[in-house]
């Protein structure tokens, strides 16, 4: 027997019958990382700072709140030497009003963050969106904390008393529903989310380049 004339070439030699081609010039080879947004670091840092400034636009929701929340009228009665504080208006809606209007304005102040932090950015990204929800939060409790100590005196009694018997005085601002402290950051992530959703940049296709062309070997 006799070897065959034309051995196989070897695997680590290219055939004859094939071109190979490589991608472009300047463009990105298989494997390679492109750098997208400005970095983590940088997302963290932009992050803090919103975070500090959403927070403090709760002084101003906490102004808000004082100024516009209907008050619930109280009145003293002295009875038997004690005093005893009731509603003016047994069935009237004004408690209902000071969790609404916190509520309300949580709404608008998340809506305007979030807006405004995407029209900062024009993108999205984790540290953006914990940053603006945890601003959000810290903002409605300092609003909630300024509010209770811009409102009425919180010692009833000494103010029926300062008043006197019979006459209306306002009560003490009170959040008792806490889960309007939640409306700012979940209106601010909800907005942000959506218009990053809507409007933000979109990921780029991977390029598709040709790793080899078979030829015909009948050619």
């Amino acid at each position: 027997m006799t070897a065959p004339l034309n051995p196989p070439p070897p695997p680590h030699e290219h055939s004859a019958h094939q071109v190979w081609q490589s991608p472009p010039t300047g463009a990105p080879r298989t494997g390679a990382y492109e750098e997208d947004g400005p970095g983590m670091k940088t997302e963290v840092r932009e992050g803090a700072v919103i975070t500090v400034l959403v927070a403090l636009c709760g002084l101003l929701l906490g102004l808000l709140w004082w100024r516009l929340t209907p008050h619930v009228p109280l009145v003293g009665d002295l009875s038997n030497g004690s005093w005893l504080i009731y509603r003016k208006d047994a069935e009237g809606e004004q408690a209902i009003g000071v969790q609404g209007t916190f509520t309300l304005l949580g709404l608008a102040f998340g809506a305007v963050s979030g807006l405004a932090v995407f029209l900062w950015r024009r993108r999205g990204g984790v540290p953006l969106v914990v940053g603006l929800a945890l601003g959000g939060l810290l903002g409605s409790l300092l609003a909630w904390w300024l509010g209770v100590r811009l409102g009425p005196e919180h010692d009833v009694i000494a103010h029926a008393k300062a008043v006197g018997e019979g006459v209306t005085f306002p009560a003490p601002l009170r959040l008792d529903a806490k889960a309007a402290l939640l409306s700012w950051p979940f209106a601010a992530v909800l907005v942000h989310l959506g218009l990053t959703a809507l409007f933000g940049p979109r990921d780029p296709e991977p390029p598709q380049y040709p790793t080899q062309t078979p030829l015909d070997p009948a050619r």
